[in-house]
């Protein structure tokens, strides 16, 4: 365990839990977290990971104005995604994991390549959902993480995968904490609307 893992540990569990609490401040510590989680993953030989990292940055930086201005210059609402979308999206990630993961195992020393790009594909997913805040995007972090703890253990990750089991359990709070968002922004629609 390094000093690196403890530190992108600590901002990304902050982060993670200022995302389920749906406040705008999960956006800047995670761009502390993934920068110190991409030199962690490097020095793992985790690349995939690394690639996500930089990809997590990039889009904590839009999600953070997004979630701010993302409405038409208002705060950008809780929703739903529609579920014909959504399994479209769900099929490229499987698709592009497969893909990326061959690369991976073709041209470098990746470990467990096909798992680590799955990790990469949902949390992608994921990611462009909660920058929309959209709902979906727990069910399809609980795929990373259920996938990313038994990954981070086999390369001796432990602080991390320890983490991830936070965050597999943060998604089951976060989740419901949305859903009840939902339903109180609905009911706040149709009293405006009545």
């Amino acid at each position: 365990m390094s000093t690196w893992e403890i530190v992108a540990n600590c901002l990304n569990l902050a982060s993670v839990l200022l995302a389920g609490r749906n406040s705008v401040h999960t956006w800047w510590l995670g761009i502390l977290g993934c920068a110190a989680f991409g030199w962690v993953f490097f020095g793992s030989k985790l690349y995939a990971d690394v690639t996500l990292q930089v990809f997590f940055i990039v889009a904590s930086a839009v999600g953070w104005w997004n979630w701010k201005k993302g409405n038409q210059g208002a705060e950008l609402p809780v929703r739903r995604t529609p579920l014909p979308w959504f399994a479209v999206c769900a099929l490229m990630a499987i698709v592009a994991a497969a893909g990326y993961g061959w690369v991976l195992h073709t041209f470098t020393d990746a470990w467990a390549p096909f798992i680590d790009s799955l990790v990469l594909a949902f949390s992608v997913l994921a990611q462009f959902l909660l920058m929309g805040r959209r709902i979906e995007n727990w069910p399809c972090w609980l795929v990373v993480n259920t996938l990313a703890v038994p990954l981070f253990i086999s390369r001796g990750l432990y602080l991390t995968a320890g983490v991830y089991t936070l965050f597999w359990i943060n998604v089951w709070v976060s989740w419901w904490h949305w859903r009840k968002l939902l339903r109180a922004q609905a009911e706040s629609s149709f009293q405006v609307a009545a």
